[in-house]
């Protein structure tokens, strides 16, 4: 029954064709059970369960590009669970990863999953991570995805946090990254919320290294009686660091939303910019959707899936 679940869990998330890919790498994990895997030259997966959870340890060695992209896929198919997953990634000199990532909770009336990952990505080195959600319609999720990234000279980090299916539940994101020389970071989260939902987002972005770049990038939408807070912070210590801070909510019926941008510039050759949009939708973009024979709540879901994409 269970290997039924995961299957069909595989579906939701469009994995299991990939999974059948000898030459790409891949790991689904159920609760704190691995389900499946395999491994390409160069690339380490090791796993250990724990209590609730389980480890997971992932090395790229030096000078390795993992041509296709990695699949990862963390499950939990019962509808009360406990999932904490605590990941070590260390993508060495000048080596290459790229992890699509689906995290799948579809039964989900009392489930919280706890992410904890330790990221080093070394000299010349580039590591991507998309992570999408799939949750239940009942909003008994509470997600809690934490992380600390550390990039050495020149590397390279991009990061994408999306909500594809189900209600948000609670989600708490809180992202720390510290870029040195040459270094570049991205990071974007894409929610949207509604009923009763609670979304809080923090993302620190620190530039301690001399030409170090990083753009954090929020896109939230809230419905219903649902509250979100976006807390970004970006800092630029070293010369010619550059960074940038884009938050855009729009919120609907009785939702709240809040965003706290805070740019810190310790160097005069430094360089910082934000902006920060809340609001309704657009008044004339929902007129003229609704003049081409779109309800009101049709073009709601319209311009919002628009600001998410």
């Amino acid at each position: 029954m269970i290997k039924m679940e995961i299957d069909d869990l595989l579906k939701l998330a469009g994995e299991d064709e990939a999974l059948k890919d000898k030459e790409t790498a891949h790991l689904t994990i159920n609760l704190n059970k691995v389900v499946s895997k395999n491994i390409v030259p160069g690339l380490h997966i090791d796993t250990e369960e724990i209590e609730d959870g389980i480890n997971v340890k992932v090395i790229v060695d030096e000078g390795i590009v993992i041509e296709k992209k990695v699949h990862m896929c963390f499950g939990v198919t019962h509808d009360k669970a406990l999932q904490k997953i605590v990941m070590e990634i260390d993508v060495k000199k000048n080596a290459k990863i790229s992890i699509l990532s689906h995290c799948i909770f579809p039964k989900a009336i009392d489930v919280k999953h706890i992410m904890d990952a330790k990221v080093r990505v070394r000299e010349g080195a580039s590591y991507s991570y998309e992570e999408k959600h799939i949750h239940s319609m009942e909003g008994g999720i509470e997600v809690y995805p934490k992380a600390e990234i550390e990039l050495d000279k020149n590397a390279r980090f991009k990061t994408e946090f999306e909500l594809i299916k189900g209600r948000v539940g609670k989600l708490d994101i809180d992202y720390e990254i510290t870029g040195k020389e040459g270094s570049v970071m991205e990071m974007t989260s894409k929610v949207s919320g509604r009923s009763d939902d609670l979304i809080k987002i923090r993302e620190a972005g620190n530039l301690i290294g001399e030409k170090a770049r990083g753009v954090l990038t929020s896109r939230v939408a809230v419905r219903g009686n649902a509250k979100a807070e976006v807390y970004n912070v970006m800092v630029a210590t070293a010369p010619y660091a550059r960074g940038h801070v884009d938050c855009k909510e729009i919120i609907q019926d009785n939702g709240v939303a809040r965003a706290i941008p805070i740019v810190e510039v310790k160097h005069p050759k430094a360089h910082i910019t934000h902006e920060a949009a809340i609001g309704s939708v657009d008044t004339k973009q929902l007129e003229t959707l609704m003049s081409r024979g779109l309800d009101e709540e049709e073009a709601v879901d319209l311009i919002i899936e628009g600001l998410l994409s």
